[in-house]
């Protein structure tokens, strides 16, 4: 029964469902930044920077006149009901710019105007981009932070093409890092790309590793190994006993009179120093299992020698003919 393991090279990467862009939705200037620098952790709910926005500061006095007639309106009147509409829409306004809920029941509840209003991390993670200074104008749509949760991570293998029908979901992986000799990380293949490289002849597979503690770095190298599942049980032969012409796969068989017979077979699936045999043997054969090419090759030379005629060897042929001429005179010499 073989079993083989399918060994690749990949990379550790973000897990691309857990990123999340912080961007604005209205134009305006970050006043004060409460997050510094790329790298910094954050968490949801966290302000992130303080933003001034006219617009913003128009919504918040149009907040406080409804609340104002709402107050003043008898309870019960058409005016009541309009103001308590006009209300409800300054409200939603204000919401769906992303402005905190907190905040605007307090502008809503004290009457006053604040000048910025802080943009909150919409994620918890560890901030991997940052495209914002302190008194930088932003505008809608731009990304001013990414972040990235990196509790779990992904290592996108590329996998040979010969490879590549021994992988399956949820197969299970082990995973090796330079950064870590020693240490061995147990994922689980998520996904297998529809598309194959051309140039390299490669797959790429995804493996997910949960990263409670932060040591799978995007970037990193890494190795990964799964273990394939097993064939049935078949007849194989050391990866040493094959011989390849070209057009033909060959093994030397002993006969019973201990002669070598070399005979064609049919290879199948390769597992470390074993290969499966299709065809062409049966169980409990004796094969050459190394020094196959020179066995080859002295059989060829000895097929070409058996063919050659040697010369005779006749004692009563006359050599004087085969003799060698005399030299020429000294004068002809000179």
């Amino acid at each position: 029964v073989l079993s083989r393991q399918v060994r690749a090279l990949g990379r550790v990467e973000y897990d691309e469902t857990r990123l999340a862009d912080v961007s604005p939705k209205l134009e305006g200037w970050a006043e004060t930044l409460h997050v510094q620098f790329t790298g910094a952790r954050v968490r949801a709910g966290q302000s992130l920077l303080e933003l001034y926005s006219p617009t913003l500061v128009a919504a918040q006095e149009e907040l406080i006149l409804a609340r104002r007639l709402a107050d003043e309106a008898s309870p019960g009147s058409d005016r009541a009901e309009n103001a308590q509409r006009l209300l409800e829409s300054a409200r939603r306004r204000l919401l769906y710019w992303d402005v905190p809920a907190s905040f605007v029941e307090e502008v809503e509840s004290t009457g006053e105007i604040r000048r910025t209003v802080p943009l909150l991390a919409n994620a918890s993670g560890v901030v991997v981009e940052k495209d914002v200074v302190e008194g930088g104008r932003v505008s809608p749509g731009s990304t001013l932070f990414r972040i990235a949760d990196l509790s779990v991570v992904w290592i996108e293998a590329d996998v040979f093409e010969r490879d590549l029908s021994l992988v399956r979901l949820d197969q299970a992986a082990r995973v090796t890092l330079e950064a870590y000799p020693g240490a061995v990380f147990e994922g689980r293949v998520t996904y297998l790309y529809p598309t194959v490289d051309v140039a390299t002849r490669t797959g790429t597979v995804r493996v997910e590793l949960t990263n409670p503690d932060l040591r799978l770095k995007p970037g990193m190298y890494a190795s990964i190994a799964l273990d394939a599942p097993t064939t049935a049980p078949a007849v194989v032969v050391p990866r040493g006993a094959l011989l390849y012409t070209g057009e033909r796969t060959l093994v030397y068989v002993r006969k019973w009179d201990g002669t070598l017979d070399p005979r064609e077979v049919v290879a199948g699936l390769a597992a470390g120093q074993d290969v499966e045999i299709l065809s062409g043997l049966e169980e409990g054969e004796v094969v050459v299992s190394s020094a196959s090419f020179l066995v080859d090759a002295e059989s060829n030379l000895g097929s070409v020698t058996n063919g050659m005629d040697p010369a005779p060897m006749d004692s009563g042929m006359d050599h004087s003919q085969h003799q060698m001429p005399p030299p020429p005179p000294a004068e002809e010499m000179d």
